[in-house]
């Protein structure tokens, strides 16, 4: 690997007596790491079922290690949502970010989604998570990702964070901006990185990160947390970033990432640097830990940080009647699913059912010019005669919440063809089948007890209605 030779003569600035370590780091193996999703499954019973060796990332209690001849992708728990792959350096923002469950928090950067899984784990029923990412086509992968772990209260939006900022009505509890950066943390992973760090190096980025957290220092509820990340080490657009930050937010303070598991502290570089306390952030660098580059500072805005009373927001609430305006279909369908729905929450848009989330981020003026990619959960469609559940709503239930349920083992390659989009057929010896299912009806199709999709049961055939987008090819 060839590094630039303006970056070499930089990073032998930075690490000093460090930098021969760090190019021999560069030639050793990447890591491979993947995440737990504990919003399904618990980390012990995870992995009891797993059948790949895994070790774990010391900072996190849900994140692993796995061997690069693995292929934990391919395996049908990860289309049933019960982890992320993600590199493991990658996941300390998240992890530092303590959320706790009734939570507003924004992940302003968040595609293709592996912080957002993680900060969504927590919030639970009383929460909300905000995900965007700037661009459309990368905030539908993002989707993907927030419906394959099943969460419901959640918005995923496009926008740029001064508009955000312009018109969100309620301040987030917390805010991650995994920063757009110019990667140096990320050469080893992918060299390609390199020919784009000459092109836009340093600079470029820098005036974009000090630009987004002096929006987001703004939108910040008083007495909440935000965390800035990269997956860079130089201090342009680390610790300069986050001295401007302060400089510019005289509200704003570091708080101590303690430095443990190969963590190193923040880079002082003058007397004049010390009354900021850089220390309190952390690098992470490929030759004092398993994993790639990153930079993380965590920061509080003074105050006192009031705990909000979660109600339905009035613009999150349909109109009067709307229970009548839903399809008969529709109204039977969910009354067989076993989880309280709210009628108040439900929105039907062009013949598409979707469940709000209990609070709006932007109940205000200009919701309607708002870039919204999902708002909430979208339940299914309603066809003539008939509702069509949706693959999102199949990855939020769990195998009890719906009556009329086929469970098969990993191990049964009808398993494999019902991802790649085939009709099932079963026998009267599948343990995995009721002896009391109807005749016809619309079934949800599990491995080992976890949801995959919905299928049409009709006798002992099973059409497939496994979401198209999703099925291997």
């Amino acid at each position: 690997m060839r590094l630039p030779d303006r970056y070499t003569e930089y990073m032998k600035r930075l690490l000093k007596k460090d930098f021969s370590l760090y190019e021999k780091s560069l030639l050793k193996s990447r890591f491979f790491g993947l995440r737990v999703n504990t919003s399904k499954i618990s980390v012990s019973d995870f992995l009891e079922i797993v059948p790949f060796k895994l070790d774990p990332v010391p900072w996190t209690d849900d994140g692993f290690y796995y061997d690069e001849n693995e292929r934990p992708a391919l395996h049908p728990y990860y289309h049933a949502g019960l982890f992320y792959l993600q590199e493991p350096s990658a996941m300390a923002p998240a992890s530092v970010l303590k959320v706790n469950e009734g939570d507003t928090v924004l992940d302003l950067c968040a595609a293709p989604g592996g912080k957002s899984t993680k900060l969504g784990q927590n919030i639970f029923k009383k929460g909300l998570l905000v995900s965007n990412d700037v661009s459309a086509s990368r905030a539908a992968a993002l989707l993907k990702n927030i419906e394959l772990f099943g969460f419901s209260e959640v918005t995923v939006i496009s926008e740029e964070a001064y508009r955000i900022n312009e018109l969100a009505d309620i301040r987030p509890d917390k805010i991650l901006i995994d920063a757009p950066c110019s990667g140096e943390g990320m050469f080893r992973k992918d060299p390609k990185l390199i020919s784009a760090w000459e092109q836009n190096g340093p600079d470029h980025f820098s005036k974009i990160q000090k630009e987004i957290t002096g929006f987001m220092a703004q939108l910040l509820k008083p007495g909440g947390y935000m965390l800035y990340s990269t997956c860079t080490f130089n201090r342009y657009e680390n610790e300069e970033v986050i001295i401007h930050l302060l400089e510019n937010n005289p509200e704003l303070e570091l708080e101590d990432i303690p430095k443990v598991h190969g963590f190193r502290p923040g880079i002082t570089e003058s007397d004049e640097e010390k009354k900021w306390h850089l220390e309190r952030c952390a690098r992470l660098f490929p030759f004092a830990l398993d994993g790639e580059g990153h930079f993380l500072a965590l920061i509080k805005k003074k105050g006192c940080l009031q705990n909000e009373i979660l109600t339905v927001s009035s613009d999150n609430r349909s109109k009067s009647g709307n229970e009548n305006r839903i399809s008969p279909e529709t109204k039977h369908f969910l009354s067989l699913i076993k989880k309280e729905i709210s009628y108040e929450r439900l929105r039907v848009s062009n013949g598409k059912v979707y469940y709000l989330p209990g609070r709006a981020f932007f109940p205000g003026s200009g919701n309607n010019s708002i870039r919204y990619i999902r708002n909430g959960l979208f339940l299914g469609e309603e066809k003539k005669n008939r509702f069509e559940p949706s693959q999102a709503l199949a990855m939020h239930l769990k195998k009890n919440e719906y009556p009329y349920s086929i469970s098969l083992p990993a191990s049964d390659m009808r398993v494999e063809k019902y991802l790649r989009g085939e009709g099932i057929v079963f026998s009267g010896e599948d343990e995995g089948v009721s002896d009391d299912l109807p005749e016809k009806c619309t079934v949800l199709f599990s491995v080992d007890g976890f949801p995959l999709g919905w299928g049409r049961l009709s006798g002992m055939n099973m059409k497939n209605r496994y979401l198209p987008g999703w099925r291997r090819t």
